[in-house]
Parts: structure tokens; sequence; C-alpha cells
């Protein structure tokens, strides 16, 4: 999806379309403090971008032309669901990265006999007709290169990359623009005078491999278009978290313990969605020197209830008193030994419970 927090607000709240639009707290209001979880391209413009400090977009853009939106998580995993939907129509192979993002094995597809460009050209028109926001795919023989073209034309964009064209299209590709290669990474490829796609496939396998390790070979075999990962769409989900992290830092045992409940009924309200029950609770918290740990506790029964859930953590967080002393600059649930539910669940069940 473009820009799809800020896409699904200017939706939504029209006056909002020819500002710099940005989803974060406002730092004006919050001492400063936020960060930005998603910026309209206007905002981009001015050099916002994602994973920001808010206090930079104050910076950056006239104050006539910015605008911050705290972001309504419920309403973007809302339409989320519609798009997943509309995806599945297409294939059930589907592998959901995040509310915005998946990758999707359309070898065999369950429209039939139609082109790669017909089937990316169904969702992406589809998903505008159902829900007004615009949508960018790229596709190509493997996952790395499909994502490097969904990020080539953005926004409304389409990507098709051939086999025979991925060595020159790679070729011609910043650095920054390879999925993996993050911050750390980029200056040091460029202060070694790797600066684009080109310059990686010049360098050999094993002179990348002794200088970033298991890294290097990512990159070896990304430059020169093979990524043998599949599309893991019915992989077994691990863990269900909920976390938050705290700006400025809680010191309010009743403030703590109102999160937790909260982050309780989200993990509970999943876990009845996707039919499935858990069998250990998780507490992580950190305190405002960053130091974090994590307690677990294993359950005598597993359950789906937001109370049991939340009781266990109550009493983690309540043998922990030093971090709220310090103040709590992160706190959040996990669930894990997760196991699907084989039976229908009865009112017996849950007064058990």
């Amino acid at each position: 999806m473009d820009a799809f927090y800020a896409s699904v607000e200017m939706r939504d709240h029209p006056e909002y379309r020819k500002k710099a639009l940005v989803i974060a707290h406002d730092p004006r209001k919050h001492h400063g403090h936020g960060v930005i979880t998603t910026a309209n391209y206007i905002a981009r413009k001015y050099g916002v971008g994602s994973a920001m400090p808010a206090i930079k977009a104050v910076q950056k853009v006239p104050e006539d032309q910015l605008v911050f939106l705290d972001p309504d998580f419920k309403k973007y995993r809302a339409v989320s669901a519609t798009i997943h939907e509309i995806m599945h129509e297409v294939t059930d192979k589907v592998q959901s990265v995040s509310l915005d993002e998946a990758y999707l094995d359309v070898t065999k597809n369950k429209l039939g006999d139609y082109s790669i460009v017909k089937l990316g050209n169904y969702i992406q028109e589809k998903i505008y007709r159902e829900t007004g926001l615009t949508s960018s795919y790229g596709a190509s023989y493997n996952k790395f290169l499909a994502k490097m073209g969904s990020e080539y034309a953005k926004p409304f964009g389409k990507t098709i990359i051939l086999p025979d064209e991925a060595i020159d299209f790679l070729a011609k590709q910043d650095i920054s623009k390879f999925h993996g290669i993050g911050k750390k990474t980029e200056p040091v490829l460029r202060e070694l005078g790797i600066n684009t796609g080109a310059d990686l496939q010049q360098k050999s396998v094993k002179w990348l491999i002794d200088n970033f390790k298991r890294f290097g070979y990512v990159m070896a075999m990304h430059s020169r278009g093979i990524d043998l990962s599949p599309v893991e769409w019915n992989r077994q989900r691990k863990s269900i978290g909920k976390e938050r992290t705290f700006e400025p830092s809680v010191f309010s045992e009743q403030l703590a313990l109102k999160h937790l409940k909260k982050f309780s009924e989200e993990i509970s309200d999943i876990l009845k969605q996707k039919k499935m029950r858990t069998e250990c609770v998780v507490l992580k918290i950190r305190d405002t020197d960053f130091k974090t740990i994590t307690r677990r506790k294993t359950l005598i029964k597993s359950t789906f209830n937001s109370e049991v859930i939340y009781q266990e953590a109550k009493d983690i967080f309540l043998e922990l008193p030093e971090f709220l002393n310090r103040g709590i600059r992160l706190l959040g649930i996990s669930v894990t030994n997760l196991r699907t539910e084989e039976y229908e669940e009865t009112n017996l069940f849950s007064t058990l419970e």
C-alpha cells in the first residue's frame, strides 16, 4: 500500500490531502517526544519519513503546511482485513508481512489463465474500488525482486522484472533501495566505494562474506537476482504480542496496569479470531536506562481468556517494582506455546477459566 496510514486518513479527511500529513503524536504537545509512523508523499518531499523523530517534521515542514494525526490502528486493521480478502480472491498463498504489505505466490491462482500483469492489475484496481486507496505491486520470479519492484514506481505503480532483465535492473539501483541494507550497513558500503547494485555485483562472493559475514552472502545473492526463500503462506504463528514505548516514561502503577489490561484484551481477541489458545504468558519491560528483561509464566491450563492473561502478566509485573521506580520506557505482553483450538468453545469452558 502507498503511505498506508496517511492514505487512509486523507481518504477520511479530504482537507488534509494538500497538506504534509504525518501520522504521529504531535511533539509540540508531548514535550518534543514521538516517532513518525508514516507520512504522506507531500511530507516526504520535505525529507520526512517513517521511524524519524516527530520533532524533525516540525523542523523541516512549514508550520502552515504541517498536520499531525494520532494513529488509529483499529481503523487501519479493518482496512487491512479488506485488502487481504481481495488478495485471497486470487490465491491462498499469501504471506502477510504487515498491515499494508504481503507476498503472493500466483504460480497457480483462482482466477484461471491470467497473465501476471492482469493478476496484479486486478488486485490493484479492486483495492482502489473497495477502499479508495492506491497500492503498488512488483512481480518477478522471487520475493526479493518482487519487493524491489513494488517500491520502484510508487505511488500507484507496477513493475514487472523478467529473468533476463534482473541483473541490469539491480545494477542500476542505489544500495539504499536494496531491502535489508539499513542505516548501519549503508555508510560502511559507501565508505568502501559501493554505491550501486553494479558495485555489489563486481565484488566476489568471498569478498562480501569476508567483510560482512552472513549478510555479505545475502547481499551477494540479492545483487545477482537470487532469492530462494518461499512464500510462507501456511506457517504456524509462534507468538502473539502487544507492546508500547512510552514518552515520557511511566511511573504510575495504575497506568501501567491499565495498559497491561488493554494488551491482554487485544491478544485475547486475536486468539479467539484465530481459534487458538496459549500455554505461556510473557511480560517484557524496559526502564529509562534501557535495561530490558522478559519474564514468562507457563499456565496450568491453556486459555484465550483476557482476564487470565492479564492476571498472569500483572503478577509478573508486581514482582518487578524496581522498574516502576526507575520509570518504564517500554511495556508489553506476548503469548507463546500456541495451539489451534480443536473443539467448539462453550460457556462451560469459559466459566472454568
